[in-house]
């Protein structure tokens, strides 16, 4: 397939959003249980779903750049009984207004205790917000996955791996940035931040390998003959049936060649993945230089771009054995 910028900075934009909520509500959570020290709400809650928030808003910007009439937008939230996509469009927006809400909650220290578990542990409004945002960045995640993982025809699309890899590559930029605002704003967290920044990073090198492997295992199930209609076991073709270009020969084909998907390959994996995760290592010892962060998660954001376009183009359309082929 071509690879669309605009939705490669939609999808890595509000992975980052979402991962970023998701590792707050996580130092939030363990703090509850007094696992880890208790933050100021205005300085780190407010502030990081600030970030956050900003993150997911450049992702909806990007998205309108794919749209042929971007007044329209609205209508494709109509169709959510049957639509990843409309299901996607209604669960963004409603994401973004409760991360806005918990941060909000936080930024005036509005906490009234809404319920008291066994041991004392007061449950208080911004814990339910937290909750219900939590759910919403899961239901994103797997909303924009499945846009594509429910594609039957593009076999590399098509596996549950799609959906774990959006989680996890999310997850761990999320998680990365997180150990950056930390460095600033709350230091006694950086490890903490770090060590499942890591810990994701890795999961998700695994997943994403497994799906490269499993890709690579794919064995066309349409031929020239069944693409045409003709059963003869030698066929030639000598023209991609037009003189000029096409709609499809502009968006089912990305036009590069196979080394230069094998040289993006590599490229994601190691920027996305290992670099990442040995300057994160840094960050263990509590004491990371804020500037090795700052390298860690740009790195690790353009290496997800690489594996962005990559994960577009791989998915190889069936109507390219005619289109994109020339004798």
């Amino acid at each position: 397939m071509h690879p669309a910028f605009s939705v490669i900075f939609l999808t890595t934009l509000i992975g980052v959003g979402q991962g970023l909520f998701l590792a707050l509500f996580t130092a939030q959570s363990y703090a509850l249980f007094d696992l880890l020290p208790r933050q100021d709400s205005h300085a780190f809650y407010a502030h990081g779903s600030g970030i956050a928030l900003l993150f997911l808003i450049g992702g909806l910007i990007a998205s309108f750049f794919h749209l042929g009439r971007p007044e329209r937008a609205w209508r494709s939230a109509t169709q959510w009984r049957t639509s990843w996509l409309s299901r996607e469009v209604i669960v963004l927006p409603a994401f973004m207004g409760m991360v806005f809400l918990y941060g909000l909650v936080h930024l005036f220290d509005i906490k009234p205790v809404l319920a008291t578990l066994p041991g004392g542990i007061a449950i208080d409004l911004t814990v339910v917000i937290g909750t219900l945002a939590w759910l919403l960045a899961f239901m994103l995640y797997g909303c924009t996955a499945m846009i594509y993982a429910c594609l039957r025809f593009l076999r590399e699309w098509h596996s549950s791996l799609t959906v774990i890899n959006y989680i996890l590559l999310g997850g761990a930029s999320g998680f990365t940035l997180a150990t950056l605002f930390a460095a600033i704003a709350a230091p006694e967290l950086v490890r903490f931040f770090a060590g499942w920044a890591v810990i994701i990073t890795l999961l998700g090198l695994v997943s994403r390998v497994a799906s490269l492997i499993r890709n690579a295992r794919l064995k066309p199930k349409s031929t020239l003959q069944s693409a045409i209609g003709i059963k003869h076991p030698k066929i030639v073709q000598t023209t991609q049936g037009f003189m000029g270009g096409s709609f499809n020969t502009r968006e089912f084909f990305h036009g590069k060649s196979a080394a230069f998907l094998r040289s993006i390959k590599w490229i994601f994996l190691l920027l996305a993945f290992v670099v990442p995760v040995l300057l994160l290592a840094t960050g263990l010892s509590g004491s990371a230089p804020v500037e090795l962060l700052i390298l860690a998660f740009v790195v690790q954001y353009l290496g997800l771009l690489a594996e962005r376009w990559f994960f577009f183009a791989q998915a190889n359309h069936p109507q390219n054995l005619y289109y994109q082929a020339i004798g």
